[in-house]
C-alpha cells in the first residue's frame, strides 16, 4: 500500500506539472493547441475518476501536500467532465468536514463546478472575461456578500484577487 501511495503521489504531481506546462494553450488562437489541452485535461480527469473510485479523495495525509494540490488542480480543469468535478466536489467536501482538506480549494472547485453547470457561483473565483481592462467574474449568487464569503474560506478580497489578472 505504501508503494501504491508513493506511486500515486508521483503520478498526481506529474499530471499537475504537465497541466502547468500546457495550460497556456487552454485559450490559444491555435485550435490544435486548444485540442491538445482538452485531450490532456480529459485524460487527467479520467484518471482522477479512477483514483477517486479506488482511494477516495487524495488528501495531503494520504499523498502529501503537493500531490493533494495536484488532485485539486486536475479536478478544477476537468471542465468538460462534470461527473468528475461533481464527484471530486462531494469527496472534497467530506475531506474538508473531516479536517483533511482546505476550505479555500473547495470554494474554488465549488465555483468552477457551478459555472460549468451554468449556475451562479458563490465566491467569485471564476472570471468570465475582461472588459475595459478589468476582469469580470461570472455571475454570483450574492454579489454583495462575496468578500465576506471569501474571507470565511481564506480567500483574499475580490479586488485584490482580480488585481493579479490585470
Amino acid at each position: 500500500m505504501a508503494h501504491d501511495v508513493a506511486a500515486l503521489a508521483a503520478e498526481l504531481t506529474d499530471m499537475a506539472a504537465a497541466d502547468h506546462r500546457t495550460a497556456v494553450h487552454a485559450n490559444s488562437d491555435d485550435p490544435a493547441e486548444q485540442l491538445a489541452w482538452r485531450r490532456l485535461t480529459a485524460r487527467h480527469g479520467d484518471r482522477l475518476g479512477e483514483i477517486m473510485a479506488e482511494y477516495g479523495w487524495p488528501t495531503a495525509e494520504m499523498v502529501g501536500e503537493e500531490a493533494a494540490r495536484a488532485a485539486w488542480l486536475i479536478a478544477q480543469h476537468a471542465d468538460r467532465q462534470l461527473d468528475i468535478q461533481r464527484r471530486a466536489l462531494q469527496l472534497m467536501r467530506q475531506a474538508v468536514s473531516a479536517g483533511a482538506a482546505g476550505p479555500r480549494e473547495l470554494a474554488f472547485l465549488r465555483d468552477r463546478t457551478l459555472v460549468n453547470e451554468g449556475r451562479q457561483q458563490v465566491y467569485g473565483t471564476q472570471i468570465a472575461g475582461v472588459k475595459d481592462g478589468a476582469p469580470v467574474p461570472w455571475p454570483c449568487e450574492e454579489p454583495e456578500r462575496v468578500d465576506e464569503l471569501r474571507a470565511a474560506v481564506g480567500i483574499e478580497p475580490f479586488d485584490e484577487y482580480v488585481a493579479r489578472f490585470s
